[in-house]
């Protein structure tokens, strides 16, 4: 499968995305989100810092989730729990948002 990439923009701040290749539109639904929930935590003014904010927000959008039926993993289900696959994703996942937290070099 081949991965395209894509500049998007949340909360400002520009970042470009692997996406597998179709799924561009449901990529670009998760950003609108992910800016949207994002860009409301900081318009609240309590909190200044963007790690901070993404936190939240995605705190926020996993509380969100609807519930899934019962005998499949859920957001509060033990990591154990989590497919294998799932997991190595989420992992790669945490370490590109450090990663761009780090260069970022900025709180807000």
């Amino acid at each position: 499968m081949s991965t395209k990439q894509l500049d998007v923009q949340i909360m400002g701040q520009s970042y470009i995305l692997g996406c597998p290749e179709g799924g561009e539109e449901r990529l670009l639904a998760a950003v609108s989100k992910v800016d949207a929930a994002m860009c409301k935590i900081r318009d609240a003014g309590k909190i200044k810092a963007r790690d901070r904010i993404a936190v939240l927000a995605a705190l926020n959008l996993a509380f969100d989730l609807p519930e899934a039926p019962s005998g499949i993993a859920t957001t509060t289900t033990a990591a154990a729990d989590i497919p294998e696959a799932s997991h190595v994703r989420l992992t790669q996942l945490l370490k590109r948002i450090d990663q761009v937290l780090e260069q970022d070099g900025q709180l807000i």
